[in-house]
């Protein structure tokens, strides 16, 4: 099979109505906004609402953010198409509302949350991150979420859970993409559980202080800055708690250019391409990846000991 490859609400403050292309879908999220206003939040929420009581966070890097317009212009979400402008052309089918988030596996207590319910399981923070895809091109994007081992504490793992699955949505009749067997469906990403606990890996909801858009992984999506993006599994409808690692999409895509771990390591070649350099969006010339994406100082001891060659 040939493989394609990527990576303080104010009620009256919402996307103008020509952003929402017609009437129709204007007047649903004006009359969400009223009915949401009490979680912060509307249950119809869409790009341009903004997310209330949004605190800023001590592990935001101090870089220029790439432009609003190209993060929500430029994706990868291969649900919606394989082309970089295909997400934000096709993503308006995706309904974020209503949304639940199951939480099952090796855990004490699972629970089925609705989207609100998590957005306020604990309180939301900026994260300004470095975002490398394997394709060799990069972002600043100022995500809006939580902490995923906030979410993890309150699930109570058992002494069986070492790894974390994400599941993400398959819906070919919002996502035309799934039409396209180019992937096995539903897109599943993971991670080993300390990877999971660690105070970077977030659950976002917004960027830019407002919703998240639908081209970006709405209504949540995983955010895991040391990593290649697709790592951060999008739209994310089920966390499981499971003692071996999972099989996630692109491993069984391409076992021998996508490995469990996909840490960004600019010694580690992809097959086809090299790692060493990327390119920042916005910017005409390139520049030296760093390994880790930058975080090193933070994720390194994660990886001790192991051989980033052999587990890449």
């Amino acid at each position: 099979m040939p493989i394609l490859h990527p990576n303080d609400i104010v009620s009256s403050e919402i996307t103008p109505p020509e952003i929402y292309r017609e009437r129709r879908r204007f007047m649903q999220g004006m009359g969400a906004l009223a009915a949401g206003a009490i979680l912060g939040v509307a249950p119809e929420a869409g790009a341009g609402v903004k997310l209330a009581g949004v605190r800023a966070s001590a592990y935001s890097i101090d870089e220029d953010k790439t432009p609003y317009k190209d993060v929500t212009t430029y994706n990868n979400f291969y649900e919606f198409g394989t082309g970089k402008g295909d997400p934000s052309e096709n993503a308006g089918s995706l309904k974020t509302r209503p949304w639940t988030v199951a939480v099952e596996g090796e855990v004490a207590n699972p629970k089925t949350y609705d989207i609100d319910a998590l957005l306020k399981l604990a309180p939301l923070e900026e994260r300004v991150y470095r975002m490398r895809c394997v394709e060799g091109w990069s972002m600043v994007i100022p995500w809006v979420g939580f902490p995923l081992k906030e979410l993890i504490r309150r699930a109570a793992p058992t002494g069986n859970a070492r790894y974390v699955e994400f599941v993400t949505l398959n819906d070919p009749e919002q996502m035309p993409g799934l039409r396209r067997r180019i992937l096995s469906w539903p897109y599943l990403e993971g991670l080993r559980l300390d990877e999971a606990m660690h105070p970077l890996a977030i659950l976002a909801v917004g960027l830019y202080g407002e919703v998240l858009p639908n081209q970006n992984g709405a209504p949540i999506r995983l955010v895991v800055p040391w990593k290649y993006g697709f790592k951060s599994a999008k739209s994310i409808v089920r966390i499981r708690f499971v003692e071996k690692p999972p099989l996630t999409t692109w491993m069984a895509a391409a076992p021998r250019e996508y490995g469990f771990y996909s840490n960004v390591n600019p010694e580690v070649d992809h097959p086809r391409w090299s790692q060493a350099r990327e390119r920042r969006i916005g910017e005409l010339s390139k520049r030296d990846t760093l390994m880790f994406n930058g975080y090193g100082a933070q994720v390194a001891q994660l990886y001790r000991g192991m051989d980033l060659q052999k587990f890449f």
